[in-house]
């Protein structure tokens, strides 16, 4: 699964995403001019109204002798979409996995386990409030789905320049989160506690 979306973002099978591609974006730009009720019934009857036009066709050869009549769509009509008890116990395992995940982080982050942490978390979301004024949610999300369609692909183009850039970016904010960690009273004593604490857990384990 995850091979083909990547095959999807970086363009291997150029047709394919250019498929899903205009047809996320014809999707969400109707959706800006459209409730998502009446997008989404029409592309329901849409799609309805393709199936059955087949499906009245290869009755109609049928009728002059010219097919056999059989659903077009029976490969998929065939296909076993149900899970195995195993199957679901091992996807039920990871849902609450990354829930308790999920639940462990946004503890970390409110509940100031880490300042440093919390003031990023806190600037981010200060900032996202001025993008909110500016675009809302589906702009955002066409934005996303036009990133997702182009940055893999550029990064693949020009991987040794943008890893130099990125690098140079990440040394710059680990050296100002030192210099935050060093002006804040008391961070140095947290950060030496908990590694104190998790080299006490490694022994004991």
């Amino acid at each position: 699964m995850g091979s083909k979306v990547a095959d999807l973002l970086y363009w291997k099978d150029t047709k394919t995403s250019g498929v899903v591609f205009t047809g996320l974006m014809v999707s969400l730009l109707c959706l800006l001019h459209f409730s998502i009720v009446s997008v989404t019934a029409h592309v329901a009857l849409l799609l309805l109204c393709g199936t059955i036009s087949l499906r009245v066709y290869r009755k109609v050869l049928q009728a002059v002798h010219r097919g056999d009549g059989a659903n077009p769509f029976q490969a998929y009509l065939d296909v076993d979409l149900t899970l195995t008890r195993e199957q679901m116990e091992r996807l039920s395992q990871q849902i609450a996995s990354r829930v308790v995940s999920l639940a462990i982080q946004l503890r970390h982050f409110f509940l100031v386990e880490d300042i440093v942490d919390s003031l990023k978390l806190a600037l981010l979301f200060y900032i996202l409030t001025f993008v909110g004024a500016v675009f809302n949610g589906l702009t955002l999300l066409i934005l996303g789905v036009i990133g997702l369609f182009t940055v893999p692909f550029l990064y693949r183009q020009h991987q040794a320049q943008m890893d130099q850039y990125v690098g140079l970016v990440t040394n710059q904010l680990s050296h100002i989160k030192a210099k935050i960690r060093a002006k804040i009273p008391g961070s140095g004593a947290l950060a030496s506690a908990a590694a104190a604490v998790s080299g006490s857990k490694a022994k004991a384990e």
